[in-house]
């Protein structure tokens, strides 16, 4: 059992004791900054408390130079290549479903488990398996799971997937877990809330630059072109001479490196012919179905999103096994380079790739 520290894990590994399980419970160790408070410890802490409250073993794996390397070097390349990166899907890839989940097999588990929220029946062996959204859809996170083989699938347990957050914070007290009244963790994965564009800036040499209207006139500034992200309203300043109180936000919808400049509209990309796009290529698919040529699926170009009609025009597997696709949708999207777009056939996760 992956323990990192919070309710959601301790829960999940109170749950597998119940049911029967010979539990261990694993604090994964990630790289951190020397620039940003430290706190692994005390979550390190918070883990082996949970173990002793609920009486099973405790171990650590070691996953610094993963997390480091897969994560967040990853994630310092992308947003130098003007790509918007998604570090939690790495992290589960890399570090949760790949140093951990070797760890523990290493270590002679049946299953790994985690305290995501998302379902799936470990026990049925079916080949080609899927995951398939957590009961509770504003905590559902298979969004960040899409890279998962269906190998790891039928070896992986998510005990509160069936469950809401309010009935897990419950367990935890029933449970006598000193996690019932912990906050959830926000913000970077292992890393938790912090600035995003201060730790960039800690990697990636920038300068101010100029943020220009859908018509090219200039309306103010930003704090370097490789900061934003498509589709983002916050960060950059707008002229006082040209803002009103009347103003509707202005989003970034397109963005230029070698000039260091940002576009902003009044209309989100998605809703503007200029910047929107309904064809979308993607790269580093993972499918655990067959993917149906002309076939109409749901997906998803963001965290909570709403289910958007697509049909594949196009599947490709190169000479190297990687997967290429191209994605149709009903309507406009905003696509941005680097992020996730993940496939659901009704409740099912299938998979997902990444937009070029």
């Amino acid at each position: 059992m992956g323990l990192s520290g919070g309710v959601d894990s301790s829960v999940s590994a109170a749950l597998l004791k119940d049911a029967g399980y010979d539990v261990t419970g694993v604090f994964i160790k990630a790289w951190h900054p020397d620039f940003l408070p430290c706190t692994w410890q005390d979550e390190k802490r918070d883990a082996m408390r949970v173990c002793a409250a609920l009486d099973i073993p405790f171990m650590l794996c070691d996953a610094e130079e993963a997390y480091k390397k897969d994560v967040v070097d990853y994630m310092i390349a992308e947003y130098k290549k003007g790509r918007t990166p998604n570090p939690d899907v790495m992290c589960n890839k890399y570090v949760k479903f790949g140093v951990f989940f070797d760890f523990a097999m290493a270590h002679g588990a049946d299953f790994v488990a985690t305290g995501h929220y998302a379902q799936t029946d470990a026990t049925a062996q079916i080949p080609g398996r899927s995951l398939e959204i957590s009961s509770d859809t504003e905590k559902d996170q298979t969004y960040f799971l899409w890279t998962l083989s269906s190998e790891q699938i039928a070896k992986t347990l998510f005990p509160i997937g069936h469950l809401q957050k309010s009935k897990v914070r419950k367990l935890a007290e029933k449970y006598g877990l000193h996690t019932f009244e912990k906050k959830d963790s926000q913000g970077l994965c292992f890393m938790g809330k912090v600035d995003l564009k201060e730790f960039l800036a800690h990697y990636i040499d920038t300068k101010k630059g100029k943020v220009l209207d859908d018509k090219g006139t200039v309306v103010g500034t930003h704090d370097g072109a490789v900061f934003y992200t498509i589709g983002e309203r916050h960060g950059f300043t707008i002229d006082s001479d040209i803002k009103t109180a009347k103003d509707t936000p202005y989003y970034i919808v397109s963005k230029d490196l070698k000039k260091n400049t940002i576009i902003v509209s009044h209309s989100k990309p998605e809703e503007n012919d200029d910047f929107g796009t309904r064809t979308v290529k993607l790269e580093e698919c993972n499918f655990t179905r067959e993917i149906l040529i002309g076939e109409t699926y749901a997906a998803r170009l963001r965290y909570r999103q709403d289910y958007q009609e697509c049909r594949f025009t196009g599947l490709t597997r190169n000479k190297n096994g990687s997967i290429e696709a191209t994605v149709e949708f009903a309507d406009l999207q905003q696509a941005v380079p680097g992020q996730s777009v993940v496939i659901y056939d009704r409740d099912l996760c299938i998979g997902g790739g990444i937009v070029q």
